[in-house]
């Protein structure tokens, strides 16, 4: 007899947990691809997700054309030379070292080891949009604190640590208001936050930085046994096309990391061009060079038109023009493709990227037309 497969009970997607069911999806920047199929244009400028204008390494692009006759095999799942570059560069053990499919896969791993239902992760307002996706995918509780001049404060974060919270997350510089905390004050928070709780650094725009900025985050690594850094090849390194993040951490941090992360979550042709990457500094400097006098550009532009902006240690800044909704829309139609960042709490905001000398331009030039023809 066949048993009635059809009788009334819950649909399947009702049965998956309530937490997942209330995520709301990551939005990324609108791909130039598809406002070119939405308005027909064909000379379209992306400032909208903060990747590097200048593109990538040659030395990683060689790298990445000699990677392609091994395709056909798996990449090696431990990363070696990988971990074996990095080590190097920031002078530590390859075994502090979680590779990633980018950042956002490294985050998402050290949610996945310290949080579960009835945990919590503590974040501020204005931080980067995965800090919560990450936490809700594991149904434990988001603790978001007031942010202080659009960036985190400390004090504030300290004190919502609760004996559930297992994690703190910082970005530094933050993504996308690009605010930066002194480093003086990120490691007396390291002193001050109890030990059980794992503090996430993310420094994914570390490299932007003026040099009297940076901090000396990786050597705190010996003193706090409870810290996890995160950084990125996507920004500076121009790598963002092949997804290559990873953490620094203590030895046992960053095992638990491996243990729940996927086999081979960073392919081969990722993998040999974050090696060469890793290697030119030369290029790195550049792109920091680059960004440098783009954000100046940028930003004097603004203080001409009369726009308020959020000063940024990263390659992108966040101004304000009021109805953000009409004026991203106004953008696109004239073919410049920035950041609405409504999402965030900041609904009268746009983020740009800065991008070549000519792109900066041509977004000054859209953005003065959009505000022009508001006052008519």
């Amino acid at each position: 007899m066949t048993a009635n497969l059809n009788r009334a009970s819950p649909d399947l997607c009702d049965l998956a947990p309530e937490y997942v069911k209330a995520i709301a999806p990551y939005q990324p920047g609108k791909p130039v691809s598809e406002l070119q199929r939405e308005l027909g244009l064909t000379d379209i400028v992306k400032l909208a997700s903060n990747e590097n204008p200048l593109g990538a390494s040659p030395l990683a692009l060689a790298a990445m054309r000699g990677a392609l006759d091994g395709v056909a095999r798996y990449p090696d799942g431990n990363g070696f030379e990988l971990k074996t570059a990095l080590a190097r560069h920031h002078g530590i053990a390859p075994e502090q070292i979680v590779l990633g499919n980018g950042s956002n896969d490294v985050l998402e791993l050290a949610a996945r080891v310290f949080l579960r239902p009835g945990a919590a992760a503590v974040f501020s307002r204005h931080a980067f949009a995965v800090y919560p996706l990450v936490t809700q995918a594991m149904g434990a509780v988001c603790i978001e604190t007031p942010a202080r001049n659009f960036g985190h404060d400390l004090d504030a974060m300290l004190a919502a640590i609760a004996p559930q919270t297992r994690i703190v997350f910082i970005a530094n510089p933050n993504n996308p208001t690009g605010t930066l905390l002194p480093s003086s004050q990120v490691e007396a928070f390291l002193r001050k936050a109890p030990r059980e709780v794992l503090v996430v650094l993310d420094e994914a725009y570390y490299e932007y930085l003026p040099a009297e900025s940076r901090g000396n985050s990786v050597n705190w690594l010996g003193e706090f046994p409870n810290l996890a850094i995160t950084r990125t090849f996507s920004k500076a390194y121009g790598l963002a096309g092949l997804r290559v993040g990873y953490a620094l951490a203590s030895r046992e941090v960053a095992d638990l990391m491996n243990r729940v992360r996927q086999p081979f979550n960073v392919n081969s042709l990722a993998q040999a061009a974050a090696v060469a990457a890793l290697a030119d500094q030369e290029f790195v400097q550049r792109s920091h060079d680059l960004n440098g006098r783009g954000m100046a550009r940028i930003t004097a532009g603004f203080g001409k038109m009369g726009v308020d902006f959020i000063p940024s240690f990263g390659n992108f800044v966040s101004f304000r023009v009021g109805d953000a909704r009409s004026a991203y829309r106004r953008l696109l139609e004239l073919g410049v493709i920035v950041r609405p960042i409504a999402n965030y709490g900041m609904a009268e905001y746009l983020r740009v990227t800065v991008g070549l000398p000519e792109e900066n331009e041509r977004f000054l030039a859209a953005l003065g037309q959009v505000l022009g023809e508001r006052g008519r």
